[in-house]
């Protein structure tokens, strides 16, 4: 079995978050996480798999691989994507993948009256995204196009949804919701030895069995073990770059800090010169406003410094 130690496949690889949800066989474990996001906004009922590999209208247009595309029994389409790495541009790449299932819902000839059906494209993301337009710690951001004045949705059929994992912090103890659990199995699958109890329900007993790796064929070890790689090194190369910026801004702030030292203290010292400035020419009797014109002090700091 290689270098793998885990029992079960983590979520968080391109493989594994393909073989859970992104096959025809696993159908059920795709629809159960989606009907856990919507939480009654919707039941999605059944899904068709897509083709997940698009390019555009000309075979020299940009191409787009989506980890899982699908559309459930109403026509609806969903773009389900696993981001491990923050990227400067995502927000336009999922904003540009959600052309595709809008454009080739075109039907050829004239008498296509523009009828569109509800496209979804779901993020999960193993980063914060700290975006100025979402609240800070929440799960779960929705957006969509609305009015700016009114706030009211002005189109209700394209749909943003994106998932902070990073923000996922529920115990095994603390699961309620079955959305609850999703969260904490997409974030947790790979570190687990046993399944928790609080993860009984039917739809998990099948998923702990398609995700024993023990249970693999030697083809799908060998995947594995390239994408768990694949996984590891984007980890430690973003570890490595946040650590790199964390000790950067650390010396940063000690030299901030030593000048903003050395500048408070020299300050502190002009002052003290000018108080004492100040002290011998009230002791000569002098009026207060020359003082104050010599020194630059205040009549307040004046009078409280040589009362």
């Amino acid at each position: 079995m290689g270098q793998i130690e885990d029992k079960y496949i983590s979520l968080l690889t391109d493989y594994g978050f393909k073989r859970i949800f992104g096959t025809t066989m696993n159908k059920d474990l795709l629809i159960s996480f989606l009907n856990s996001l919507f939480d009654g906004e919707q039941v999605i009922v059944d899904v068709k798999y897509l083709n997940s590999e698009h390019v555009g209208d000309i075979m020299t247009e940009r191409k787009a691989i989506f980890d899982v595309y699908c559309e459930n029994e109403k026509g609806e389409k969903f773009i389900v994507e696993m981001q491990n790495a923050f990227q400067e541009f995502f927000k336009d790449r999922s904003i540009f993948y959600s052309t595709y299932p809008i454009r080739e819902q075109a039907k050829k000839g004239s008498e296509w009256d523009f009828h569109l059906n509800h496209v979804y494209t779901i993020a999960l993301l193993n980063f914060r995204m700290n975006d100025p337009a979402f609240k800070p710690g929440e799960i779960i951001h929705k957006v969509q196009l609305c009015d700016v004045a009114t706030n009211k949705v002005f189109y209700h059929k394209l749909d943003y949804i994106y998932i902070e994992l990073a923000n996922v912090h529920k115990t095994e103890d603390e699961l309620e919701t079955m959305f609850d659990k999703w969260m904490f199995v997409l974030k947790n699958l790979g570190r687990l030895e046993q399944r928790p109890k609080a993860l009984q329900e039917r739809i998990f007993t099948k998923l702990f069995k398609e995700a024993e790796i023990a249970a693999f064929d030697p083809i799908a070890i060998r995947e594995y073990e390239d994408s768990i790689k694949a996984y590891r090194d984007i980890k430690n190369s973003l570890d490595t770059a946040m650590r790199q910026g964390i000790e950067k801004g650390m010396r940063q702030g000690i030299e901030k800090g030593r000048a903003e030292g050395r500048a408070e203290g020299e300050a502190m010292g002009a002052k003290k010169e000018k108080y004492e400035i100040a002290r011998k020419m009230q002791a000569m009797s002098l009026p207060i406003e020359a003082i104050m014109k010599a020194t630059g002090l205040d009549r307040e700091e004046i009078l409280n410094f040589t009362e």
